[in-house]
């Protein structure tokens, strides 16, 4: 599932037609991942506007558009932007095709787990408005953070995966994270003494200021992260048998909330 670097990845991608009048739409109005989308609606109003700007929220990108219509995109699992030549034929899984003179922008999922929002006029709809604040926004406080975790009682690995507190949060940031906090993943989230909550602020803030400057090194498909720093958990999480690269000990791994999890019961323990 794209996370944090990648969603940002592909928002500079699309950022290619800013500027840019959309000339066609074409979509599948049967797809799951326009279910709920007005499509008739949706092609009047993108057709003959142009793409004014873009923004990023955790894992969700808005792509604005003059006269005033909001494009919200939710990659998913396998869902990705790219931006093709202007006679590009849209395959079968091309959910959303915007037609521009020079190019053609292409929102594809081929599990149909992504989602599509529209809205149009003056005012924002609820899922452009209703947002937790980001990690790197300055309103994700410490004392945000521990009221957050505050008497819940799962554990904490799973709880990092929820992005209504946790914005652009994935499984391996969520890894990361704990990892570089020294937290394991199973501790209740809720039982977390002052100087862990205050590590794992710091290591949240760490790990997504790390995603997002790779950025520009061409990253994006899920499978090249090697400007990531050497020392860290990620060059060896998916190794079966790996050894942490802070002690050197066997790591483990175990399905926690649903999830993969990978960790250092050596340096991750119980606070």
């Amino acid at each position: 599932m794209p996370e944090l670097g990648e969603v940002e990845y592909y928002r500079r991608r699309w950022d290619a037609g800013l500027g840019g009048k959309i000339l066609k739409v074409e979509a599948h109005p049967k797809a799951r991942p326009l279910k709920g989308v007005d499509v008739p609606a949706l092609t009047r109003a993108l057709e003959g506007a142009r793409l004014a700007s873009s923004s990023r929220h955790g894992k969700q990108l808005f792509f604005y558009f003059q006269p005033r219509a909001v494009l919200g995109l939710h990659m998913g699992m396998t869902g990705h932007l790219s931006v093709r030549e202007p006679g590009y034929e849209a395959k079968r899984h091309d959910h959303l095709v915007l037609r521009q003179k020079e190019r053609t922008l292409v929102f594809e999922d081929f599990r149909m787990f992504g989602r599509v929002r529209f809205s149009q006029g003056k005012e924002k709809a609820a899922w452009e408005k209703d947002l937790p604040p980001e990690i790197l926004d300055p309103a994700f406080t410490l004392p945000y953070l521990a009221a957050a975790l505050k008497g819940r009682r799962g554990p904490l690995k799973a709880l990092l995966l929820d992005q209504a507190i946790f914005p652009g949060i994935g499984n391996w940031m969520a890894d990361e994270v704990l990892w570089l906090a020294r937290i394991a993943p199973r501790q209740a989230a809720g039982s977390l003494p002052p100087q862990a909550v205050r590590a794992l602020h710091d290591a949240l803030r760490k790990v997504c200021r790390v995603s997002l400057r790779d950025i520009p090194k061409g990253h994006g498909n899920g499978e090249d992260w090697g400007e990531l720093p050497q020392g860290w958990l990620f060059a060896v999480r998916w190794k079966k048998g790996g050894d942490c690269p802070r002690c050197g000990k066997p790591l483990k791994h175990a399905a926690i909330g649903g999830r993969t999890a990978c960790w250092c019961p050596h340096c991750q323990l119980a606070k």
